[in-house]
């Protein structure tokens, strides 16, 4: 999608619902974006949205390496292109990425490790 925003959810959550056998409900987790909470959200009958609570980043801990690479890599920083941008973005993560043991550090929550390692 080309943006982030309530009109682009409705169609995401419409194509997906008419994606699902017809004998699935889909329960679909999701931050409070103001486009996955807003009043104009149209829910297919066949998926059902659960908010995470705000402020619970060990109940979504893809969003802390995103926040890594933004305060150590890409902030403060003005990109005259998109390709540009992206080229930062992708450099970001391949700098974040390149030990294992920095993942593990943001995002290896005793729940998550615990249920990795059984």
């Amino acid at each position: 999608m080309p943006h982030v925003d309530t009109a682009h959810m409705n169609v995401f959550m419409e194509t997906f619902g008419q994606a699902l056998d017809p004998d699935v409900h889909a329960v679909v987790l999701r931050d409070q974006a103001g486009w996955h909470t807003a009043q104009a959200l149209k829910l297919p009958n066949n998926v059902t949205l659960i908010h995470l609570p705000p402020k619970s980043p060990e109940l979504n801990p893809s969003e802390l390496p995103w926040r890594e690479c933004r305060q150590k890599y890409l902030s403060n920083r003005l990109f005259k292109t998109e390709d540009q941008l992206w080229e930062a973005v992708e450099d970001a993560w391949l700098k974040l990425t390149a030990n294992p043991e920095t993942i593990r550090s943001l995002c290896g929550f005793e729940w998550l490790l615990s249920s990795v390692n059984n």
